[in-house]
């Protein structure tokens, strides 16, 4: 038999020149093998009772990170329930402050409705207070020179005490106590807009206590009692306005407009004597 004619039936796939062939196999097989590993599997949204163990998404459920606001009372203990109280500019709150120095307009309710804040608020009292336990000192002092110079003088830290004392607690007590008051008369009454409203009030009385480092006490009196009639009539107007229709609240109206002339004349007798 010819050898070459028995050599040719033989299966060329383990010879040397099948290697070509067996890297084609291979190069199948490897592209084979990723396409292989991926599986698509149902999002894990809980439909169909199946609430626990599955297959994620690579897609992080967007819900999960909104912050929705609370609709009970653990809100009040909420930090984050508060921002939207602070969302405010700087031109927003120069606004508001030029606002409160034009008390005949009265319209200050309707300019915070959409967007009352409580920045306002803080830093006014806060302002305040530090300007009524400084300047109180600084006007006895020159007080105390001007009647006798030899007379020593020492920094009262009470003055501290009394001005955080009393600012803080009028522009938290008040407004909280015309809430509850207006809610019990059936008035419809919004706490925030209340606190920002008295809060703005008390702006006046800021460059009022540059004004009251005069050492004369009969420009003081009148200074005092310009800057709590402005103060007045701003919150007297404003509250007046909110609560228009109800009937029976006139004595409401004045009672704050007589704490307001009070707070005036307190500032005038505890911190410029």
């Amino acid at each position: 038999m010819d050898e070459s004619s028995t050599y040719s039936n033989l299966p060329t796939s383990h010879l040397l020149g099948s290697v070509p062939s067996v890297i084609s196999e291979e190069k199948k097989a490897s592209f084979a093998v990723p396409e292989a590993g991926i599986q698509y599997f149902p999002p894990n949204n809980g439909s169909g009772g199946s609430r626990g163990r599955g297959y994620q998404t690579l897609e992080a459920p967007t819900e999960s990170f909104e912050q929705k606001p609370p609709n009970n009372w653990k809100g009040v203990f909420n930090i984050s329930s508060y921002t939207q109280y602070f969302n405010v500019d700087t031109d927003v709150v120069i606004n508001r402050l030029t606002s409160s120095f034009y008390p005949t307009a009265g319209d200050f309710f309707s300019k915070i409705d959409a967007n009352p804040d409580l920045y306002g608020h803080i830093w006014i009292t806060t302002t305040l207070v530090f300007m009524l336990s400084s300047f109180g000192n600084f006007a006895t002092y020159l007080m105390k020179k001007r009647t006798d110079g030899t007379t020593s003088w020492s920094f009262d830290v009470g003055y501290v005490n009394v001005a955080a004392s009393g600012i803080y607690g009028y522009a938290i007590v008040v407004p909280l106590a015309f809430y509850f008051l207006l809610q019990y008369l059936g008035s419809n009454a919004s706490l925030i807009r209340f606190w920002c409203m008295w809060g703005y009030s008390l702006s006046i009385f800021i460059p009022t206590a540059f004004l009251l480092l005069i050492p004369v006490e009969f420009l003081r009196w009148m200074i005092i009692l310009i800057a709590g009639m402005a103060s007045s009539c701003f919150v007297y107007l404003n509250l007046r306005s909110y609560i228009e229709g109800v009937n029976d609240l006139t004595i409401m109206v004045v009672a704050a407009f007589l704490l307001q002339m009070a707070l005036a004349i307190f500032i005038k007798v505890w911190f410029f004597p």
